[in-house]
């Protein structure tokens, strides 16, 4: 949940700033911290998994904001991890 807050509060202060929405792709900002390993992640899923996999699936990941992608798995990480909710469902 984290990084989604961060990456949206930076992407909506850049689109204060230009005054039009804008967000940055989560490729870009991988390519931007760690270009060495966005090649070899790249390198090994097209050598060893498929090549299918990368091109179509993974690469159009990477082209979304990182607050699509991370804040539906904090969502879903924070409902599974809630304990009330476990202490409820087990009273039943």
């Amino acid at each position: 949940m984290a990084i989604a807050l961060v990456s949206f509060v930076v992407d909506a202060t850049k689109s204060i700033a230009v005054s039009s929405w804008t967000s940055t792709p989560l490729g870009l900002i991988w390519f931007d911290l760690s270009p060495e390993t966005l090649n070899a992640s790249q390198a090994a899923i097209q050598r060893y998994v498929s090549p299918i996999l990368w091109d179509p699936i993974i690469q159009s990941v990477l082209l979304m904001p990182p607050w699509v992608i991370f804040g539906p798995i904090g969502l879903i990480m924070l409902w599974y991890g809630d304990k009330r909710r476990r202490i409820s469902t087990t009273l039943l």
